[in-house]
């Protein structure tokens, strides 16, 4: 039970927010154009407010306090003062209780009103109205943590990029459905770490989970009106606490022991983070946080009508790169994920929008000089998502040195090649060896290129091959919503069928795509689910849906086991082979000292494909030689690596096509490994100079022996 506060000490300006020091707790707010700082301190239910304490201490733009008599679990919120004048980017309401930006923890739920907006909504010019209703009873509550944890011996795994397999899953959809994980911690963060999870990752082979967003967000009224939430989490509101919604008792201590847990079996921690826009929305939105603490400092303002946002983000606004304030917010968070939460990297939404100084998208804004030279930051994984929604803001292969990237080109290439589309085998070829034409300068590497067919933001694979069209009417959007682009092709039936042909074809198409993601240079992503024919109904959207349609179904049919075990022996193969996850790019010559190429492309005839044949439109075949004894790179023990030579041929005809062997090392013969038009490829042996009949839409990978 929280008592009222006696004494108040002045406190120290770092570090912000509110810090356990054993002794009490330190509280430090910035606010640069505040007039006055008051700490709201609230019951241990959230529901009354106890005591307002004045921040009487300003030291360069952050106010301060220290109460020697607080302990971890109190809760607190702030109240903010200054000037209310919208027109000129000014929207302090001190009737509107704020989050703390730098909260460890935040509890409660935030209850949809109209007393949580700083404006009378409804009113003619409504934002530029004043607002006089306290918000406190329907905000959840800042909490106050003890950082202490047993990390025991937690080491990073540290595996290296190209080593790397990423798996991109939901907190609470992977295990919602679980059969084997206790039903009160599914869909949680320790069910996420219990044994029927763990085992299921490690047998994938899966080197990093990459989680959706985890930071605390909110649900839009508009979909919780419609009786909908933000099911993705996209919407972030506290960049340091892990969002409640997930945990099964105390999020902070939940959320480290899962990554504990991942550690011990070898698995990193990637998190989604979202720092390019907040929850707030834009000036019709509600004053929860930023908001109210320092409008004109937190986020980018219309210069010429400081009113309005500049949205670089399609969210509404955009946080203010260009502030030391909001830079060093964005840092602190980092630092605080991997100093104290122990994970491994961060994949960073519209990344574009973080990198623009003024309106441009510049490559040496501050954001990237920081994290460059962070002694911290610069060591862990960094993913951008290289696009937003401004101007200029598409970068793919833009993105300096020390960052990897979404390849949204591979994806694309890859859906358009296996659908049947002609002329894309030059386009193909790029994508399948690391897309050297986007990272092939300033010292980049194949690894830069994060390979997928499918993310959450689209049709889930085995949706790709099932669908002509989207079918998102349960968004309540009239299917307006989503990709109306997605390359995908339904095999001759829309949707669920029993028709054998269709259902074989649709097989089929899952292992080629499969098989091109996972023998591709660069590091592959799969989409949790796609490895077990998840389905999401053909919403391709499916953002605000927290039901059947986004939980992964456990409930597997005999095709959904067959393809699991296809996709484990790929990984598995890929792991065996550093052939398929080179260092450096091919170089196309013959290797100094054994005197053949690392990589020969082959047309059907077997022989070396020529200019013209590049650009011919119907080609839709290709060969490739990859001779694993030229690699030209040396392991982590400079040892020289080599590996076997391999032939991989890929028809995208509707047609069979007769493939001749190519002859090299005539003294040895071709074996099968992968044959996609067959469940289960025999192993069968052809000689040099042999035809091989080619399967319709179907891809072959062949090992070289003696």
């Amino acid at each position: 039970m929280i008592d009222r506060i006696t004494t108040v000490w002045p406190g120290k300006p770092y570090p912000l927010g509110a810090t356990w020091e054993g002794k009490g707790v330190n509280f430090a707010l910035f606010s640069e154009h505040a007039g006055k700082v008051e700490l709201c301190l609230f019951d241990d239910k959230g529901r009354r407010e106890i005591q307002r304490i004045q921040l009487r201490e300003q030291t360069d733009q952050v106010w301060h306090c220290f109460l020697p008599e607080a302990r971890p679990g109190w809760l607190y919120g702030y109240r903010v003062y200054g000037a209310y004048e919208p027109a000129l980017g000014g929207r302090f309401n001190p009737h509107k209780l704020l989050f703390d930006p730098y909260a460890k923890a935040i509890v409660g739920s935030l209850r949809w009103n109209d007393t949580l907006f700083g404006y009378k909504v409804g009113n003619k010019k409504a934002d530029l109205s004043f607002d006089h209703r306290d918000s406190a009873s329907s905000m959840p509550k800042c909490q106050i943590i003890n950082p202490a944890f047993s990390w025991e011996y937690d080491r990073p795994p540290q595996i290296p990029w190209h080593d790397t397999i990423i798996y991109e899953l939901h907190a609470k959809g992977f295990t919602q459905c679980h059969p084997k994980v206790p039903p009160a911690l599914r869909g949680t963060y320790a069910g996420l770490a219990t044994e029927p999870v763990i085992s299921h990752l490690s047998k994938l082979g899966i080197t990093a989970v990459e989680l959706m967003p985890i930071h605390s967000f909110i649900n839009d009224r508009h979909l919780v009106e419609r009786g909908l939430c933000n099911y993705w989490g996209y919407n972030s509101i506290g960049f340091f606490a892990p969002a409640g919604r997930y945990a099964y008792s105390e999020p902070v201590n939940e959320f480290k022991t899962l990554v504990k847990t991942l550690h011990r079996a070898g698995i990193e921690v990637i998190l989604d983070v979202v720092y390019n826009h907040t929850g707030e929305g834009n000036q019709l939105g509600p004053t929860l946080c930023f908001r109210g603490i320092d409008n004109q400092a937190y986020y980018r303002l219309n210069q010429d009508d400081p009113r309005h946002y500049m949205d670089y983000t399609g969210c509404g606004n955009t946080l203010n790169m260009t502030h030391p304030r909001v830079l060093q917010l964005i840092m602190d968070s980092l630092r605080y994920w991997v100093l104290d939460m122990h994970v491994d990297g961060f994949r960073f939404d519209l990344a574009s929008s973080l990198a623009r100084e003024l309106h441009e998208v510049d490559r040496l804004s501050a954001f990237f000089d920081i994290l460059r030279q962070d002694p911290v930051l610069s060591q862990v994984k960094l993913i951008a998502e290289p696009w937003d929604l401004g101007e200029g803001g598409y970068q793919v292969g833009n993105f300096p040195v020390g960052w990897v990237e979404w390849n949204d080109r591979y994806r694309d290439g890859v859906r358009a090649y296996w659908k049947g589309e002609g002329g894309l085998i030059g386009d193909l070829a790029y994508r399948i060896t690391g897309s050297s034409d986007l990272y092939g300068g300033n010292g980049r590497r194949p690894y830069c290129s994060i390979n997928f067919a499918t993310a959450h933001d689209g049709f889930t694979l085995h949706d790709l091959v099932s669908y002509n069209e989207k079918h998102n009417e349960a968004n309540l959007e009239e299917n307006r919503d989503g990709s109306n682009n997605a390359f995908s092709w339904n095999c001759g039936a829309e949707g669920p069928t029993d028709d054998p042909g269709v259902r074989q074809l649709r097989s089929r198409q899952k292992r080629n795509l499969l098989s091109t993601l996972l023998l591709s240079q660069g590091v592959p992503m799969l989409l949790a689910g796609d490895e077990m024919g998840r389905s999401q109904q053909g919403n391709n959207n499916a953002y605000c849906q927290d039901n059947e349609i986004s939980w992964i179904n456990w409930d597997l049919q005999p095709e959904d086991h067959e393809l699991l075990t296809f996709v484990r022996q790929l990984v598995c193969l890929r792991k065996q082979h550093p052939v398929f996850r080179r260092q450096h790019f091919f170089s196309g010559r013959p290797i100094k000292g054994i005197g053949i190429k690392d990589i020969i492309w082959l047309n059907p005839d077997g022989e070396e494909m020529s200019e013209e044949e590049w650009s011919q439109s119907f080609a839709r075949c290709l060969g490739v030689y990859l001779a694993g004894e030229a690699i030209n790179e040396r392991d982590e023990r400079d040892q020289p690596l080599l590996d076997d030579n391999f032939l991989l041929l890929l028809n995208a005809h509707d047609r069979e096509i007769q493939f001749l062997l190519p002859n090299y090392r005539a003294d040895r013969h071709w074996r099968i490994m992968l044959d996609t038009a067959e469940e289960e490829a025999q192993a069968c042996t052809y000689s040099s100079g042999e035809n091989y009949l080619v399967k319709s839409r179907s891809l072959t990978l062949f090992t070289q022996e003696p």
